[in-house]
């Protein structure tokens, strides 16, 4: 058997072998398809290949994967932690994925299939299309704070209302063509997100799993669908899970000193992570156990603190409901309807007079709807009553508090569950 580290690069690739204890270098091979395809052809099937996760690393595993045991794509922030040498250059690094290779101790990151690379390919392309759409807006909300126009009278500048109030405005010539410019970024950006929700609108409706996810509160088609381009069924603890998508907190402990947390380590895909947030902002303004939960963390560390353990939370739940299989046992089935039911109407479905988007839910189903994420609220707020009891110094227990905890060390549970609303 043979390791093999490519050292990749745009125009070629760096080879070295380990074979019997000895490292050897092979030269160069051009990283076009037809040298990559003639190369892993010289390759035995019991050759393993490492190459580090590169713009063009997943392109070359895919021409080297059929004719090898096996294709390691390597971390390259952990490969620099481990290898740390006085000089750096091309076959030194070739050298040394081939010595972690043959050792077993190269770092290496999760290989998704073609479907899942489409999925994450899209969101990726999402999220810097509504970048650029984000900077071309605030370009032109610079142009008005410069030429003293005030705040807008209405809640979206770039909607129907708000682009009349913009024509109206009297502006110097070169600012008009600075905000005409940007209307028309805005205009072209606004239609190639919405072909790409659409793709992605497609894929959730014909997955059961991220269907599954829509009953989240403040989870949509895009966090969906962010939360299953990572595979969530690779991650044996909902732990791991939090910990790829950077959600855990930095942890620095030595000696007999006691462990110090810091901020979260943002590793893992940011667009991921980005959504989740966003998703937690919602959740924290709707009624039901996460909108408590934010408000227990917000009044002891903060909104923002909180805001990001409510996206740890949200990432966590995901996870017992997908291996679970199990919908969201809080969920609001109106609110639910109505996602699905855009998500349709995105992907072309016929609109029905009379009706805003032709969801069937009437005025009683909402109510009960709001009724039932309130119980599950208030029996939220009250399980963290009796599993943290108020005991203050010198006393027993605290008025209106049992004089002890829940036996076993198991917080109070309601025996029965709240009725369904619906």
């Amino acid at each position: 058997m043979r390791f093999i580290g490519l050292d990749v690069h745009r125009d070629f690739c760096e080879v070295a072998i380990a074979e019997g204890g000895d490292v050897r270098l092979a030269g160069r091979v051009r990283t076009e398809p037809a040298a990559l395809e003639l190369f892993a052809q010289s390759l035995g099937g019991d050759d393993e290949v490492a190459l580090e996760a590169t713009g063009n690393a997943l392109g070359i595993a895919r021409i080297i994967e059929p004719h090898v045991r096996r294709v390691v794509l390597a971390n390259p922030k952990a490969i620099k932690g481990i290898a740390r040498a006085g000089a750096k250059t091309d076959k030194i690094d070739a050298r040394t994925l081939a010595k972690l290779l043959a050792g077993g101790f190269l770092p290496a990151v999760w290989l998704p299939d073609e479907q899942t690379r489409v999925l994450r390919r899209r969101i990726s392309a999402r999220a810097q299309l509504v970048r650029q759409r984000t900077r071309a807006k605030n370009q032109v909300h610079a142009t008005l704070v410069r030429n003293l126009k005030g705040k807008p009278p209405v809640s979206d500048l770039f909607g129907a209302r708000g682009r009349r109030w913009l024509a109206a405005q009297e502006l110097p010539a070169d600012e008009q063509e600075t905000v005409a410019a940007c209307l028309r970024q805005i205009e072209f950006l606004d239609r190639e997100i919405g072909l790409l929700e659409r793709m992605l609108a497609e894929q959730v409706l014909a997955s059961a799993e991220m269907r599954r996810l829509l009953t989240l509160p403040g989870v949509n088609f895009v966090t969906a669908a962010a939360l299953l381009a990572g595979d969530v069924h690779r991650f044996p603890t909902a732990r791991q899970l939090v910990s790829y998508l950077g959600l855990d907190p930095r942890v620095t402990q030595s000696g007999s000193e006691p462990a110090r947390h810091g901020r979260i380590s943002k590793q893992g895909p940011g667009e991921t992570r980005h959504v989740l947030v966003e998703a937690a902002w919602h959740a924290a303004r709707t009624a039901g156990p996460l909108r408590a939960f934010h408000q227990r963390i917000a009044a002891r560390r903060g909104g923002n603190i909180a805001t990001v353990a409510v996206a740890r939370k949200l990432a966590m739940i995901a996870w017992h409901m997908l291996s679970r299989g199990e919908d969201y046992a809080f969920a609001r089935p109106s609110l639910t309807r109505e996602k699905i039911r855009k998500l349709e109407l995105a992907t072309g479905a016929e609109r029905q007079k009379g009706r805003r988007i032709g969801v069937w839910a009437t005025r009683e189903q909402h109510r009960l709807d709001r009724q039932l994420a309130a119980q599950a609220e208030i029996a939220y707020r009250r399980l963290v009553q009796d599993w943290q009891p108020a005991i203050s110094k010198g006393t027993a227990a605290a008025p209106g508090r049992a004089s002890c905890g829940p036996s076993n060390g198991q917080a109070a549970r309601q025996e029965t569950a709240p009725p369904p609303a619906l």
